[in-house]
């Protein structure tokens, strides 16, 4: 039987107990039904991940004997800082679910010219929220120790601003940059909404040092085109072989 592996965010250090959050609880005993005396894995974001028991558990607690620690580390070298268009429905929820299985550092959300999802207040944090345990749940699926960032929407012109990574790109259909230099070590990747970004838009990342790239005759849906965007360069410059 597959040993579960659950994210906690609280300090841990071997031979301590803990007492998870109420949540994470519920969903030990509520969801999993695992006993007293079940074996997990358990991460915190901070680099490895430690073996782990419950130690003891009623119907609103669980407590869990924190055990060995592994320093193993399969978290991508490359840095990958994503920049997307917020879209609609849960498109967003797929994008952040695959980018964090393929290795994804940070992603940011962003208002451009065409976006057409706006967010404000208890909504914008309520969503920020939802998506975090998005790349979590994918932490781990999928094996990772390190869960990504993700930042606040913030308009187009003002990431751009931010950017110092020595690699930047920005999808383009029907232009052809090729990869020319070495390993990075950080990129950053610009997505644009269904209806991609307007002319300004484009001449603005251009002069912000973001270099075309296309990938391919055919024009892939915003949630298509960072996933195989990252799957290239993981391949080029990150872990996947």
């Amino acid at each position: 039987m597959r040993i579960p592996r659950i994210f906690i965010d609280l300090p841990l250090n071997e031979h301590q107990q803990v007492e998870l959050p109420r949540e994470t609880s519920h969903y030990l005993n509520r969801v999993l039904r695992l006993p007293v005396d079940a074996q997990l894995r358990v991460f915190n974001g901070q680099g490895g991940e430690y073996q782990a028991q419950i130690c003891a558990a009623n119907k609103n607690a669980v407590s869990l004997a924190i055990g060995a620690f592994s320093a193993e580390d399969n978290s991508s070298p490359l840095h990958i800082h994503l920049g997307i268009a917020l879209s609609k429905g849960d498109r967003m929820d797929f994008v952040v679910q695959k980018a964090t299985e393929l290795g994804i550092k940070e992603i940011s959300l962003l208002y451009s010219e065409r976006t057409e999802v706006k967010l404000k207040g208890d909504r914008e944090e309520k969503r920020l929220q939802h998506w975090q345990k998005v790349a979590i749940s994918a932490c781990e699926q999928c094996g990772s120790n390190h869960v990504p960032t993700i930042h606040a929407p913030t308009p187009l012109n003002q990431w751009l601003e931010e950017r110092h990574e020595t690699v930047k790109l920005i999808m383009q259909p029907g232009t052809d940059q090729p990869f020319k230099q070495d390993n990075p070590g950080k990129v950053a990747l610009l997505v644009g909404p269904e209806g991609g970004f307007s002319e300004s838009e484009v001449n603005a990342a251009n002069q912000a040092g973001f270099n075309n790239l296309s990938l391919g005759p055919r024009i892939l849906r915003t949630e298509t085109a960072p996933l195989v965007a990252i799957s290239i360069l993981q391949h080029h410059w990150g872990d996947l072989r």
